[in-house]
Order: C-alpha cells, then sequence, then structure tokens
C-alpha cells in the first residue's frame, strides 16, 4: 500500500515504519533508496536547517577520496534517479563530465550533489531535533520525542511520532584533544577546529605563525592552502602530528578491497579483541593522506626554494601536544613531546588549527530510554549484529538499525562514503523482507580468511521472519 508523505507537522494515526535520524550522507541514500517503496511510510529528521557536509573543509579543488561512484545510490541501483550522474544530467554537464575525466570529484561538488538530493525528497524533515527514543510494549512500538526548530535554531514545538523501526545516522563530531579543550573553548582564542577552517580563513593568512595540527587529511589540505597563500620566505607554518611519519593513504587496488562488503563480514565475525587490534592497526586504509596532497606539498615547498633558501615550514611527524596555554603577547604556547625521542620543547604561535579528526557522537544520550534493553560488548559499546541493528533484548519486537557507528564492529568501512549505498540497501532489504536491492555475493578478488562469510544476493534477506510492518527475527547473539 502507498503510503503518500504527511505534511510537516502532523504525524500520522497509525505507527510509521521507518523513522531516521539524523540526514547526513548516510541516512541521505537511505532516505533516496527508500523513496521507490511505495510500502514504507519513512520520516527523517535533523536538527539543522539544512544538508551540509563539512562545510569548512570544502577547500577550492579539495576531492572525495572516493570514486564518484561512491554517491547515494549507484552501488545498490545504478538505475536510481538520485545518482550522481543524474544529477550532473539535469544540470547539462554531463559532456563537460565526460571530457574532464574526474574519477575523483571535487567535495564541493559532492555537497552540491547530495543537498540536490535533499531538496527533491519528501520524507527529510530539517530544524527537527529528535530528543529521546523508548519502547512501548503495550503498542509494541518505538516512540521517538522531537522538538521542532525555528530558523534561529530555538524550540517551537514539541512532538512525538511512533514507529515500527528506527535508523540513527547522527553521524560523528570535530574531537579536540583534551590539552586543547579550554582554549578552543575560550572565546578570542586563535585555537579551532579544520571543521571551521574556511569561516577562519583569511583571519588565518593574516595571522603571523600558524600551527596545524593532526597528520591525516585535514591536516595536509590546510596546511597546503596556507602554504599556497603566504608569501615565500614568510610561511611561518608549523605542521606537527602524532603519526611517525606524514604517511600516504593505502590505495593499492587490493588494499581496497577493505572497503568491500566481503571485508566488512569478514572483520564482523572476528571475537571482539582481535577486531578492535585491526582497526588500531590499519589507520592508514583510513586516516592517512592522499599522494596526491602530499606531492603537492612537496612540490609547492619545492618551488619556494628556487631562488635559494628554504620556506619558512617546519614539519614534524612523531609529536604531541602535551599541554597548552595562552601567552601574555596574544599567542599561544604548545608544550610538545617527540615520541622517538622523549625530547620536549615549546612552540609559540598566533594560532592553532587542530586537524584532529572526528569521533561519532554517542548514541547514549539519545537512547537512553532503551539502555535497560541494550546488550553491550567488554568495553561497554554496543553490539551491532550483520544487518546493522542493535542487539535489544528480546522483548523488543522492533529494529534500531544505527549507520556510521559500528566501526568497533564492522570495521574500517563504516565512515566510509563506498559503503553507504550498500549498508542503506541491507537495512532496507532487511526491513521489508525482501530483495528490494539484489545485492552480490562476492565482491572482492581477496578472501578473507580460510572460511569466508558469504551471503547470497540479496544480502540482509537470508534470515527475515517478517516484514517492516511486523517483529523482526530475533538476534543472533
Amino acid at each position: 500500500m502507498s503510503h503518500p508523505p504527511h505534511p510537516e507537522g502532523q504525524e500520522p494515526e497509525s505507527p510509521r515504519d521507518l523513522v531516521g535520524i539524523g540526514i547526513g550522507p548516510c541516512n541521505l541514500s537511505l532516505a533516496a533508496l527508500a523513496a521507490p517503496l511505495a510500502e514504507l511510510d519513512a520520516v527523517f529528521y535533523e536538527q539543522r536547517p539544512g544538508f551540509d557536509w563539512h562545510p569548512g573543509l570544502l577547500i577550492d579543488g579539495a576531492t572525495l577520496q572516493v570514486p564518484f561512484l561512491a554517491d547515494l545510490v549507484t552501488l545498490a541501483d545504478p538505475t536510481s534517479p538520485w545518482s550522481f550522474l543524474n544529477w550532473l544530467r539535469t544540470r547539462d554537464r554531463l559532456f563537460p563530465f565526460y571530457f574532464a575525466e574526474h574519477f575523483h570529484i571535487q567535495r564541493a561538488e559532492y555537497d552540491a550533489y547530495c543537498r540536490w538530493v535533499a531538496g527533491q525528497l519528501p520524507g527529510l524533515r530539517f530544524r527537527h531535533q529528535a530528543d529521546g527514543v523508548r519502547w512501548n510494549p503495550e503498542r509494541d512500538v518505538f516512540e521517538v520525542d522531537f522538538t521542532r526548530l525555528d530558523a534561529d535554531g530555538h524550540a517551537e514545538a514539541l512532538g512525538r511520532t511512533r514507529t515500527r523501526n528506527i535508523v540513527i545516522g547522527i553521524g560523528s563530531a570535530p574531537h579536540v584533544p583534551e590539552p586543547l579543550r579550554p582554549l578552543a573553548a575560550a572565546p578570542g582564542v586563535p585555537v579551532l577546529h579544520a571543521a571551521d577552517y574556511l569561516a577562519h580563513r583569511e583571519a588565518l593568512l593574516a595571522a603571523g605563525h600558524v600551527t596545524v595540527v593532526g597528520s591525516g587529511q585535514s591536516g595536509a589540505e590546510v596546511f597546503l592552502d596556507l602554504l599556497r597563500h603566504r608569501p615565500a620566505g614568510r610561511e611561518h607554518l608549523h605542521w606537527i602530528g602524532r603519526t611517525a611519519a606524514f604517511a600516504p593513504m593505502e590505495y593499492s587496488k587490493l588494499g581496497l578491497e577493505h572497503f568491500t562488503p566481503d571485508h566488512t563480514r569478514y572483520f564482523h565475525a572476528l571475537a571482539e579483541p582481535v577486531r578492535d587490534r585491526l582497526v588500531a592497526a590499519q589507520w592508514q586504509l583510513h586516516k592517512a593522506v592522499d599522494a596526491g596532497t602530499l606531492a603537492a606539498i612537496h612540490d609547492e615547498l619545492y618551488r619556494r626554494t628556487l631562488d635559494g633558501g628554504w620556506p619558512d615550514a617546519v614539519l614534524t611527524p612523531g609529536v604531541q601536544v602535551r599541554t597548552a596555554g595562552r601567552l601574555g603577547t596574544g599567542q599561544v604556547e604548545l608544550h610538545l613531546e617527540h615520541l622517538d625521542q622523549g625530547s620536549r620543547t615549546r612552540l609559540a604561535t598566533d594560532a592553532v588549527v587542530l586537524a584532529t579528526g572526528y569521533r561519532m557522537r554517542p548514541l547514549d544520550g539519545l537512547l537512553a530510554g532503551l539502555e535497560p534493553h541494550l546488550r553491550r560488548d567488554s568495553a561497554g559499546r554496543p553490539l551491532i549484529d550483520d544487518e546493522f541493528r542493535l542487539v535489544l533484548d528480546p522483548a523488543v519486537s522492533g529494529r534500531v538499525h544505527v549507520q556510521n557507528a559500528e566501526l568497533h564492529t564492522h570495521g574500517v568501512g563504516a565512515p566510509d562514503l563506498g559503503l553507504a549505498a550498500w549498508r542503506s540497501a541491507t537495512i532496507l532489504n532487511s526491513l521489508t523482507g525482501k530483495e528490494q536491492y539484489p545485492l552480490p555475493a562476492r565482491t572482492a578478488f581477496t578472501t578473507f580468511g580460510l572460511h569466508p562469510q558469504r551471503r547470497s544476493p540479496g544480502d540482509g534477506t537470508a534470515h527475515r521472519a517478517r516484514t517492516a510492518t511486523g517483529a523482526p527475527p530475533r538476534s543472533t547473539y
């Protein structure tokens, strides 16, 4: 039965089939793939006024680290009207893109594409802040409390909706290391996260000396942008990071097979201690720097030696910030330690950009009402099954799926855009109990493990008990 969209602010009398919380790329992918499924009544809540994707890092020329085929839908449904190529067609840009031969598109272009999709889908509710989730055993549904926000972000009205299933995709938040949190939080102190880089770019270019902390892709892009726009011989830049080297991202073809469903299934089947060890060991798969960006930095530094002398730029890996404080001159003083040498020093700088990455937003506050039903691992993290469902008490018949919150159970592919469409399709197949999106049984030439974790085409539909309008099968945990 088709479910016409309900007017914004009006909740249906019967429970919805699905409520999505958060509208980043992951849940936007889910919404796009759910849109053609007439039997699925779905709505997605997002507290922001509209879609935006890392706006502070849409640096001119910065590209995605995945091919354009890793859009919201193509790797699950190449015929979808919400593909990147169809967006190009609607803009009369197919031929320019064809001749440009860009396999990796610019971040700003990806953001514009996602905003186009978000503007077309009827089930998205921006300025809606999800406040809490609870299970109502009498009605056999989840209840989601939300606050509708006005244009200034203030509470306008409270609401509640009922749903049989939930998908949480609230994403990650900028991470500020403990020693720098007091300075980053203090007004007027020139310490900011790279997530806010573009908003402060002009001030940073005017600063006497700038230090970039963090040896990953964001740190490299910020350092390169500052380097290109500061005068030769007066660059006054420091770039430091904890890793032992400014290392290139693993981008060999077989290395990239770690971002396939095959590896995801293999990783999920491993023991918890092994998974934790692998996540830490595989940092170069997802936390290093694109080799092209490293080459561009070296080229820019080399260009500045042509007239003799060296640029005033210091690049030092293997360094951590122990403490930090303010100097009376308005500068920031960083207390540094070299992890291999054990030596320490102090660095006075006029501004600090923290390219220190992101951490998954905790689910505990949102799911406090479900705490008695949640199953956790030995480290207190939620258990998540192979269909991206939180493992709940059997008394809860509804499903809570998560997106990009499963690094500890599904591995380095969890935040990767290339797996977003496959994961969304897996979730939808699971929710509906149908093979809405046939998915491949094999996706890598590499055989991970002596006993590969194989699933049949239609991945996510093999052990269904009933559809989205009824109770799911029990967990296998």
